[in-house]
């Protein structure tokens, strides 16, 4: 089950109706779950019982986040480097992988009663062919859906973001001119396309690292650590998340309204509302739609 029947006790209603009175709440949230090992091994389990472990709480996660108004969240899964692991780990993580994705095929009515939409951000091309159109067909059965984006970067690190948005101009980019290719357009050709900037990046372990996680993106980003192994992160964690957040955000709000100014007078003065670039980009939203629909409906 991706989205917990978590059943709130009375105290942590209450603190989640004072949560959402008594300040911002973040639009988008990115979460680092990491210490997941580390919890198997504190607990005497495999590995792959400490990442499935991780998994229950981000069905809770997600219930929380959905109950407190944040609109969208992203959860770095399954990082490039995971792959130089042993094998037997990788093998368990990507058989995990399909079970949850299958399970988003199989809950297809419960993510649209929610509103949840699925975006995996990542190079798929790196995966097995099976678990590609599970995935795929996992982001079209839900692609409507529009009450909680939930990014999943699988197979994802931001440096091969940055070299695939780099190709991507390279592939399809044959009618732009050079002086068409600059900063926004690598932004406009990364995975997050469609998605704001991070306003709250939660890390848990104890670790204070980025890990390769969304670099481009966390600009004007509240950063959050706990030492607290993700599986065994609670609503209180969560909340004081997004309390440092609240208490960032007093100051960090007219940063971010002069960086959207900047963001939008950068537009203007280059070439990205020219009618060459706009075509550019739209045929890249409608090469990546038709990979997925070729892949969520092969055999």
């Amino acid at each position: 089950m991706w989205i917990s029947d978590y059943k709130y006790k009375w105290h942590e209603i209450l603190a989640m109706k004072i949560m959402r009175s008594g300040g911002y709440i973040p639009r988008h949230i990115a979460f680092v779950m990491d210490g997941n090992r580390r919890y198997a091994k504190s607990q005497h389990l495999r590995n792959i019982e400490g990442h499935s472990h991780g998994f229950d709480k981000l069905s809770k996660c997600l219930r929380w986040c959905l109950d407190i108004g944040i609109k969208e969240v992203t959860t770095f899964a399954f990082s490039i480097e995971n792959f130089k692991r042993s094998e037997e780990e990788v093998k368990d993580l990507l058989d995990l992988a399909r079970e949850k994705f299958l399970n988003i095929i199989n809950d297809e009515a419960k993510l649209n009663e929610h509103g949840v939409r699925i975006l995996v951000i990542g190079n798929l091309n790196l995966l097995p062919e099976d678990l590609q159109k599970l995935i795929a067909k996992a982001m079209t059965i839900t692609e409507h859906n529009d009450k909680l984006f939930l990014n999943i970067a699988f197979s994802y690190t931001s440096r091969d973001e940055m070299t695939q948005s780099v190709e991507t101009i390279l592939k399809l980019g044959d009618e732009l001119q050079p002086e068409d290719i600059n900063e926004r357009l690598i932004e406009e050709c990364l995975y997050t396309r469609h998605s704001p900037p991070p306003d709250l990046l939660f890390r848990t372990s104890g670790e204070t690292r980025i890990s390769d996680f969304m670099m481009w993106q966390l600009s004007t980003t509240v950063i959050y650590f706990t030492n607290i192994f993700w599986p065994e992160i609670t609503l209180w964690n969560f909340l004081s998340g997004i309390f440092a957040y609240q208490r960032a955000s007093i100051r960090l709000e007219a940063f971010k309204r002069q960086k959207r100014l900047e963001h939008a007078q950068q537009a203007k003065n280059c070439n990205y509302y020219s009618d060459r670039v706009q075509l550019f980009l739209r045929t890249v939203d409608s090469y990546r739609k038709k990979v997925l629909v070729s892949l969520s409906t092969s055999n």
